[in-house]
């Protein structure tokens, strides 16, 4: 009973694969290849930990206004015993144990500055934030169309190596009935080889797109993806504009000049007083004093006395500075160098980005008008070789002619699925320069 069981087993084991579906690929369209890049990327994962350690900070520095409570607790044991005029003070086991309160009172403006620091600081990982997310829809958006395109040439060469095949089988049956001759032939398995070697290395390219593409959204290097999105037809573009006041750069650049206002600020919070409150209280017991003390009849008897008691305490402290050699007026004059540095790099930074932004505009408007001059080129490839083909069929044009076209109609096809790719592309720049893209 036992072998027939494992018999069986074996048997289901061996048949299993056979059942076994191929895994189907992976279907994706735009939108959900950004989703998916934006969960697996690991620097957007690491720039929202940064804003969650500056959310922290802020919060950090909103408690330095509250009043700091602290308890202490101490025990000792000394020897040998301290003599005091001819008694003994023991303190062997002593203990104190209190409480503390210290708050705060003027720190000349340096808690407000400091607080408002941390607010800036929580903005600019905020930005830092906005940049990442926006570097990483441009690899995808980049990955994704990239691999479309690639994929496009592959269906283009496979369709003009299909149109090779089928000229070739004529070509060789009129060789045969002696209406072609054999260097037409020729020319023609010259042609095939290339076209296999240039749909080679774009398959190859397309193979290596796609494992591009795998790593972007953090999935399998082996996983085959179908994408649903085309570029289809492409509408002219609308009205573009060049606003900066999103940009993630630029408010990066207004928090650091908010940034160096604040320690300026704290630069001169040294040169003002300081006042601060501080309570507390103190218990102190297992402090015993030996002596000797008359008993009533001249006979000194021992005697000891323990002390336990507590102590409170109220303090006002006030901290002025008087003369550091002109220190704090050094730093605060440094601090306003640091400013204006600050101001001179939002000046400059803001005309490079006005200049990026045109860019990208013209960037969109020439991709458009390249589809269109692609799309006439194609339109014009694919009537002169209908044209070339009739004429070869009718014996009035050489092959060379015929192959001439084919080729014109292979490049003014990928130049056509460039322009679209890169229109698309370019599209994605302009959101990502003018800070739209989200």
């Amino acid at each position: 009973m036992n072998i027939k069981r494992i018999f069986a087993i074996g048997c289901l084991s061996l048949l299993t694969p056979l059942f076994v579906r191929p895994q189907e690929p992976l279907r994706l369209s735009l939108e959900q290849c950004r989703e998916m890049a934006i969960a697996h990327s690991e620097e957007l994962q690491q720039a929202d930990l940064t804003l969650r350690q500056a959310e922290l900070d802020r919060k950090i520095a909103s408690t330095a206004y509250l009043p700091k409570i602290e308890g202490s607790a101490t025990g000792a044991y000394i020897l040998p015993d301290i003599d005091m005029m001819g008694m003994e003070m023991r303190m062997r086991g002593t203990y104190m144990a209190g409480i503390t309160l210290t708050q705060p009172i003027y720190t000349g403006g340096k808690i407000s500055s400091g607080r408002q620091l941390a607010r800036i600081g929580e903005e600019v990982a905020t930005q830092q934030k906005r940049m990442t997310r926006m570097d990483v829809l441009v690899e995808a958006d980049n990955a994704y169309w990239t691999l479309m395109a690639v994929r496009r040439k592959v269906g283009m060469l496979e369709s003009y190596a299909s149109q090779m095949d089928t000229l070739h089988n004529q070509t060789v049956t009129a060789l045969t009935a002696g209406m072609a001759i054999e260097n037409d032939v020729l020319r023609i398995e010259a042609k095939r080889s290339e076209i296999r070697y240039q749909l080679q290395k774009v398959r190859n390219g397309a193979d290596l797109c796609r494992m591009s593409l795998c790593r972007v959204i953090g999935v399998d290097f082996g996983t085959d993806i179908e994408l649903s999105d085309t570029s289809g037809v492409i509408t002219a573009p609308g009205s573009l504009t060049a606003d900066l006041d999103d940009r993630p750069e630029l408010r990066l650049l207004e928090q650091q000049i908010a940034a160096n206002e604040q320690q300026i600020h704290q630069t001169r919070a040294d040169m003002l007083p300081t006042v601060g409150l501080s309570a507390g209280y103190t218990y102190y017991g297992n402090i015993k004093l030996n002596s000797l003390i008359d008993s009533g009849n001249g006979i000194p008897v021992s005697h000891t006395q323990e002390f336990r008691d507590g102590i409170g305490m109220a303090m006002l402290a006030v901290k002025i500075p008087i003369f550091h050699w002109g220190e704090s007026r050094k730093k605060v004059h440094k601090a306003q160098y640091a400013l204006q540095n600050a101001e001179l790099d939002l000046q400059k930074n803001t005309r490079l980005l006005s200049i990026q932004v045109q860019q990208a505009i013209r960037n969109v408007q020439d991709g458009f008008l390249l589809i269109q001059t692609a799309e006439s080129g194609l339109q014009q490839a694919v009537e002169n070789l209908r044209v070339m083909r009739n004429r070869y069929r009718a014996s009035m044009a050489p092959l060379t002619d015929l192959l001439d076209a084919q080729s014109q109609w292979q490049q003014a096809e990928s130049n056509l699925i460039e322009a679209q790719t890169q229109y698309k592309i370019y599209e994605t720049e302009y959101l990502r320069a003018t800070g739209k893209l989200e």
